[in-house]
């Protein structure tokens, strides 16, 4: 899976439309049902410079909200679910403000990232952060995940909303960069999608790791 993210990530990357675009990690982007929409605008409220991109993507996943809530909110941990990161280390107490140093698997045009918690509810389940630093192009880079219930097949489900908004680097478009960015998430979510429906299936449904 890894491999197959990197060739898309590759096709889109802005080396190395102005608004807030709805797009889908599920491929479904043809609308968005009421209580979607209602979640976005509770949580994922960007506004986008003129110079800046923005876009909403969504995932349904075959777990339950507090098995896929427990690999969220690792901020400390994010490699649990992100393919592209094979290490990160959190300065001091994970809190409301604590940076992470993340290092990039090869295959993208970064090997560093740094990230602050800008919020982490445990009762609202949404986190949210912002990239400050990193030899990566992804200027004024935050995003917002929040994870809500939902029923998929007769069974209790997941419904993951991420939403980001950054800067377009000098020399790309608002296209080019949402293209890029949103095929990170797209593999980000598949991941967690992944991961998550194979614990549920072993009944590993209570939050791990605390």
């Amino acid at each position: 899976m890894v491999g197959d993210c990197r060739r898309s990530v590759r096709r889109g990357d802005p080396a190395g439309g102005g608004g807030q675009n709805w797009r889908s990690a599920d491929m479904l982007a043809d609308g968005n049902r009421p209580m979607e929409s209602d979640y976005v605008r509770r949580h994922h409220q960007h506004d986008p410079t003129e110079n800046q991109c923005s876009s909403t993507l969504i995932k349904h996943i075959k777990a339950p909200v507090p098995l896929v809530w427990s690999l969220v909110r690792r901020f400390d941990q994010p490699q649990k679910y992100k393919p592209f990161i094979s290490r990160c280390v959190v300065q001091g107490n994970m809190e409301i403000g604590s940076v992470r140093e993340v290092n990039v698997k090869s295959g993208l045009p970064a090997t560093t990232s740094t990230e602050r918690l800008e919020l982490l509810d445990d009762n609202e389940h949404v986190l949210s952060m912002k990239i400050v630093g990193g030899d990566h192009r992804l200027k004024n880079y935050s995003s917002i995940i929040s994870v809500h219930p939902e029923i998929i097949d007769g069974r209790p489900g997941t419904l993951v909303i991420e939403s980001f908004i950054v800067d377009v680097p000098e020399g790309n478009t608002k296209d080019e960069t949402c293209f890029f960015v949103e095929a990170l998430i797209r593999c980000n979510l598949k991941s967690l999608a992944d991961i998550s429906e194979r614990m549920a299936v072993q009944d590993q449904t209570e939050p791990i790791d605390q």
